[in-house]
């Protein structure tokens, strides 16, 4: 409990110095967890202690009801607000008993919408501003310039401080910062999905200094699962980088992460502070060069060259 992670990590001086959490806690499985209001409060009191200081949210998470139970336990400590940063997204409309006029899954990134969206989020976290809005997928429909002027709106109203993206690929992400400046993208990395690492969206980020949020840094826990013989490989690879170090599995994979040029920002999915613990204390070492090559080597099958 005594192991702290910086307190806050400068995301962007573009996007007037948003800070976050080197780790942030991420929310979307909440409903799962089965925890009372308290239960919730003193989760998010242990993760500010450690500092994690940043929470990540959407709308649509947990059928639209995640906001809202966190919202519950803000509520009964309102002065934590001022300690932490968050994050929700919006752009999805899924087919949900919480919203019946949805009749097909599809995205909305039309002002309307964002502006809506903003709206109930603030209601159900039960708080006057968000500190980073991001549109959560691409949608084919987008008009970057009604977003831009859709989040200048939101940010002169005071409602939001910064925004950003989620999934977009690097040419979206630019069309949209040319616009107004944009904070990060938050996209799916780890050793079993390496995608933003040869596809220009981290030399992209690197190059405007703007660093990625990261997505299921642990592969959705099937780092630790069984499978085909390509995933064992990995697996023994990190576990006998974790024996040198002498460092937990998981932290040895957050390490792997952050340690890229491009300075990520991951994401935990855990409602157990152990596992909030352990992402934490990978801010704590680095890997050689030598070791985090060989975990991208058994991550890709083949040597770089």
């Amino acid at each position: 409990m005594g192991l702290r992670a910086p307190v806050a990590e400068m995301m962007t001086a573009r996007a007037d110095a948003l800070q976050l959490s080197r780790i942030v806690a991420g929310m979307w499985r909440m409903t799962e967890w089965n925890m009372a209001p308290q239960q919730r409060l003193a989760f998010i009191e242990q993760c500010l202690e450690l500092g994690v200081s940043s929470f990540d949210h959407a709308d649509i998470y947990g059928g639209y009801g995640v906001e809202a139970l966190f919202g519950e336990a803000l509520a009964l400590k309102p002065a934590l607000r001022g300690q932490m940063q968050i994050v929700s997204k919006c752009g999805i409309k899924l087919v949900s008993q919480a919203r019946p006029a949805h009749t097909i899954q599809h995205y909305d990134t039309t002002a309307a919408h964002i502006t809506a969206s903003v709206e109930q989020s603030l209601r159900a976290l039960r708080t006057d501003y968000l500190d980073l809005l991001l549109i959560h997928r691409p949608d084919p429909l987008m008009d970057f310039d009604e977003m831009a002027a859709a989040f200048t709106r939101l940010r002169a109203e005071g409602k939001v401080r910064h925004f950003g993206v989620s999934n977009f690929s690097r040419h979206q992400f630019e069309a949209l910062n040319r616009r107004i400046p944009l904070a990060t993208n938050q996209v799916e990395f780890s050793p079993l999905h390496l995608a933003p690492m040869f596809d220009e969206t981290f030399d992209g980020l690197q190059d405007l200094g703007v660093p990625p949020m990261i997505w299921s840094p642990l592969g959705g826990g099937r780092l630790f699962s069984g499978g085909d013989a390509a995933g064992e490989r990995l697996r023994a690879c990190i576990q006998q980088v974790a024996d040198e170090v002498r460092q937990p599995f998981a932290s040895v994979v957050f390490a792997w992460i952050m340690q890229l040029p491009c300075k990520p920002v991951p994401l935990t999915g855990s409602g157990r502070i152990a596992a909030i613990q352990e992402a934490v204390q990978a801010t704590q070492f680095t890997l050689s060069r030598q070791q985090w090559f060989e975990i991208l080597r058994a991550a890709r099958g083949h040597e770089v060259a």
